[in-house]
C-alpha cells in the first residue's frame, strides 16, 4: 500500500514536504505521480517521476516550485513545494505504477490522500 504524510495548513509563501512511502513492495520499480484534486475541479497530475533513470515533469503551473524525489533506502518518493499558493489548495495523493508515467492505465497503487491548504 501506500500512505501519503505531510500535508497541513499553511501561509502563502510557505514550503511543506509531502511524503508518498510504500509497503509490500519495493517503490523504486515503479514510477510514482503526485496527483491533487481541489473541490469542484477536475484531478491534475502535479509530478510524476519514472521507475528507470527518475526522469521526472511537472505541471506548468508549479515548475520550479515544487520537486519530486525518491529516497530508495526509505522506499519513499517526496514532493517537495516551496513558495505555495492559495490555488496549490488540494487534496494530494500518490499512485505507483510499474508500467511508468505515461502508462494510460490505471495505476496498480494509490494512497488515501493529504490535505494542503494554503491561506492567509
Amino acid at each position: 500500500q501506500l500512505e501519503e504524510s505531510g500535508g497541513d495548513s499553511v501561509q502563502p509563501g510557505d514550503s511543506l514536504r509531502l511524503s508518498c512511502t510504500a509497503s509490500g513492495f519495493t517503490l523504486r520499480y515503479y514510477a510514482v505521480a503526485w496527483f491533487r484534486q481541489a473541490p469542484g475541479k477536475e484531478r491534475e497530475e502535479v509530478s510524476c517521476i519514472s521507475e528507470t533513470d527518475s526522469r521526472t515533469r511537472y505541471v506548468d503551473s508549479v515548475k520550479g516550485r515544487f520537486t519530486i524525489s525518491r529516497d530508495n533506502a526509505k522506499n519513499t518518493v517526496y514532493l517537495q513545494m516551496d513558495s505555495l499558493k492559495p490555488e496549490d489548495t488540494a487534496v494530494y495523493y500518490c499512485t505507483a505504477d510499474v508500467a511508468g508515467c505515461d502508462s494510460g492505465r490505471k495505476a496498480d497503487y494509490r494512497g488515501q490522500g493529504t490535505q494542503v491548504t494554503v491561506s492567509s
